[in-house]
């Protein structure tokens, strides 16, 4: 399966051959993991990949259900998946944005921006479904009391599980990217923040079982961070889209204040009645004072920096904006007083040229043949 035209061929082993053909290899080794599934000396070790680990069996008014915890093994499946991030990400871009690009004919820096636009934009459309899919179905919407009560939440049903394993995933197969795609060097440093950004509050999240509020966080988020990159991708087929950047601006807005005021209302005021605030290993149970005010001051900060970026943009994008319309009125005004030409000889008057002191000039006989 090749997901791109080779145009030129690379020895064996080199950087460029790995580049060029890293979505084929990793295939390869997704292929060889889905045989072993077929064997019975081999399935153990491939479901060890395929499918989430530490599920436990408890009883509910609705019967049977299957519960999911976490564990060191879980890195055996996000490992699997970020192999299939990267077969995904090969694929959007090879059926999809590459066919959009010819199209368009962008320069070589919108063209990356665009890719990763588009890349985004499409994970973010796939994931903020997902969660509120997810937040539909477990009733934290309709009832946002569940989202502390019951506190520690160390049992997940495999829907929740199976999108965390996902998302660390992603973002993983994020870093290796920014060497495949052949990310310039003064972008790296942008797209390394908000990858590490989504890493840190995602496995923390994770790992001390605040995987309801860190839910709704993400379908927030996403949903921001879709209408940015839709935007984006306008602006880049047309330059004068810019309408959409002001929604944006107001959805960024509005996201993170509830970010804020979910994180308060869950952390500050629902965790801290909890009876149980014990720091407790076994049971998952990570409610005490220090650990809260640890991840609120995370979240605060995280929250602060974003808007303060914000800010930063929309006041340079404000400056430029007033720049351009005095540069325009400046040309305006140098037109409009800029002097009418007049013919060296003189002017017209009533269809005949007048000389300057009003005579008309002598007209040149001709010479017969």
């Amino acid at each position: 399966m090749a997901f791109r035209r080779r145009n030129k061929s690379y020895p064996f082993f080199s950087q460029e051959f790995l580049i060029q053909n890293h979505a084929d290899i990793v295939f390869s080794l997704v292929i060889f993991i889905l045989i072993g599934l077929m064997f019975e000396a081999t399935a153990k070790t491939a479901i060890f990949f395929i499918q989430p680990q530490y599920n436990v069996t408890t009883l509910s008014p609705e019967g049977e259900v299957t519960m999911y915890h976490y564990g060191w093994k879980d890195c055996a499946t996000v490992v699997f998946y970020f192999f299939i991030a990267i077969i995904l990400h090969a694929v959007v871009q090879e059926y999809l944005l590459d066919k959009i690009n010819k199209r368009l004919h962008l320069s070589k820096s919108k063209n990356t921006k665009f890719n990763e636009s588009g890349q985004l934009c499409v994970f973010h459309l796939v994931s903020s479904v997902w969660s509120f899919y997810v937040l539909i179905t477990e009733g934290y919407i309709l009832h946002p009391s569940r989202l502390w009560e019951n506190y520690p939440h160390a049992h997940l049903r495999f829907q929740e599980k199976f999108f965390y394993l996902t998302q660390l995933a992603y973002w993983l197969h994020a870093l290796p990217e920014l060497y495949f795609q052949k990310v310039r060097k003064e972008d790296i440093s942008r797209r390394l923040q908000y990858i590490s950004l989504y890493l840190l509050h995602i496995l923390a999240a994770y790992l001390l079982n605040l995987n309801r509020v860190c839910l709704v966080l993400l379908f927030l988020q996403y949903l921001s961070e879709l209408g940015f990159h839709i935007a984006r991708l306008f602006y880049f087929t047309d330059e004068n889209h810019q309408k959409m950047f002001d929604l944006w601006a107001v959805g960024f807005v509005f996201t993170r204040m509830s970010t804020l005021t979910l994180m308060f209302l869950v952390v500050g005021f629902g965790l801290a009645r909890s009876e149980n605030q014990v720091l407790d290993l076994e049971t998952g149970n990570f409610n005490n004072v220090l650990i809260r005010l640890t991840v609120l001051l995370l979240v605060c900060l995280t929250q602060s920096w974003l808007l303060w970026k914000f800010i930063r943009f929309q006041l340079r994008r404000w400056r430029e904006f007033r720049h351009e319309q005095a540069a325009r009125k400046k040309t305006a005004t140098k037109q409009a007083l800029r002097p009418l030409k007049r013919d060296s000889l003189g002017h017209y008057e009533n269809g005949f040229l007048k000389a300057e002191n009003g005579a008309s000039p002598r007209i040149k006989k001709l010479k017969s043949p």
